[in-house]
């Protein structure tokens, strides 16, 4: 069973839903498949009540979606980077050609409103600011409300970030947060097969987007959106994706996905259980590390609700995942620098806390043996 950061698990069901028949993309099918996207996507982008913001999805990976948000701003952008994924945002701003500068974060750290309010201050202004939410590669989400109000008191610039395995998984509050461009795959949180994306643009975004020449036709963000809008995708999309993003994004304002006996009513209570559930499985995993007198590579305050990257010590980490997976469980070694180092743990999508159990379960087994065998 998949316990790595991404692709994770996926329900019997949403398979079956990716295995329907082939449909025109150009069909009345389409355009109520497409329609059934809409109620929900405000759920999982945490869209206030009136919000003007546009929802979208893309058969795209995330990281298309990433380069598609570059493309509907201007020329400065100033890149937070603190881990993999968000130092790919700043090489992506790279490529592109934009004049883009780092601020660079000790991995394991969120970046502080101080250090993004001085930087704003000396070297701006910034047409856009990019950030990773949770990083993936390090286990840390950064705290979206105090930068939000910081990029309120210094400027104009584009609030652009990648909420890849944070949506589905903790609350994005897209319009509460400042946010002008979200975007993420559909295979961490929203337990999906990997292939397509979806994201959201704030009205503001959208505006100052068209002003611009944005140099590409399949990941120009603007008729990325106006396409979902129009219920006409720009080429042929992934049907097999939307539906099962479509049968997910139902099943989670259901409650569906919730444990039994839990007590939420349709929407965003439903999703708001969701959320929760995440965050007591970060607690007990972050428990259960400290139980073997290991700690989580981030901060308490910057730990992800969704990924436990645990520092390993002495531990031979290859021998800790090959022994999870004679279990029957497949977790992640390290990320990058940090392999060797640090093994993770993806306990987000519809996993349960009883399947965390039974992997917890298997881990202290395995690290009897691995602990018993010595440093590398």
């Amino acid at each position: 069973m998949l316990w790595i950061p991404g692709p994770t698990e996926v329900r019997p069901e949403l398979l079956a839903e990716c295995a329907r028949a082939a449909i025109g993309h150009r069909s009345p099918q389409m355009r109520e498949l497409i329609e059934r996207l809409d109620p929900h996507l405000p759920w999982a982008f945490g869209l206030s009540a009136g919000s003007d913001a546009h929802v979208g999805v893309h058969s795209t990976s995330a990281s298309g979606l990433m380069e598609a948000s570059l493309r509907g701003v201007g020329p400065r952008v100033l890149s937070v980077v603190n881990g993999a994924f968000s130092r790919r945002f700043f090489q992506m701003a790279e490529l592109l050609g934009k004049d883009v500068e780092r601020l660079d974060v000790a991995w394991g750290a969120g970046v502080e409103p101080a250090e993004l309010a001085e930087r704003l201050e000396r070297d701006g202004p910034f047409d856009a600011v990019t950030l990773v939410a949770n990083e993936t590669s390090t286990g840390v989400r950064t705290p979206l409300a105090p930068l939000a109000n910081v990029l309120r008191e210094h400027g104009r610039a584009m609030f652009l970030v990648d909420v890849v395995s944070l949506i589905a998984g903790a609350p994005v509050d897209f319009d509460a947060h400042g946010i002008d461009f979200a975007f993420a795959g559909v295979q961490k949180a929203l337990a999906l097969p990997p292939g397509i994306a979806v994201c959201c643009a704030s009205d503001r975004y959208m505006a100052g987007a068209r002003a611009l020449e944005r140099g590409s036709w399949a990941l120009d963000p603007v008729r990325i959106l106006e396409g979902h809008a129009a219920r006409k995708t720009p080429a042929t999309p992934c049907t097999p994706l939307y539906y099962g993003l479509a049968r997910q994004l139902e099943d989670i304002s259901a409650g569906v996905t919730l444990a039994p006996g839990t007590d939420a009513a349709p929407g965003a209570a439903a999703w708001g259980a969701r959320f929760a559930r995440h965050e007591r499985m970060q607690a007990r995993t972050a428990s259960w590390a400290s139980g073997h007198g290991l700690e989580l590579f981030p901060a308490p305050r910057f730990a992800s609700p969704t990924v436990s990257c645990v520092n390993a010590g002495s531990l031979d980490v290859g021998a800790v995942v090959s022994g999870l997976a004679a279990h029957g469980f497949s977790i992640s070694n390290g990320y990058g620098d940090l392999k060797g180092k640090t093994f993770r743990i993806g306990h987000m999508g519809d996993h349960t806390e009883k399947g965390l159990e039974e992997l917890l379960a298997a881990a202290d087994e395995v690290l009897e043996v691995v602990s018993v065998a010595g440093p590398r």
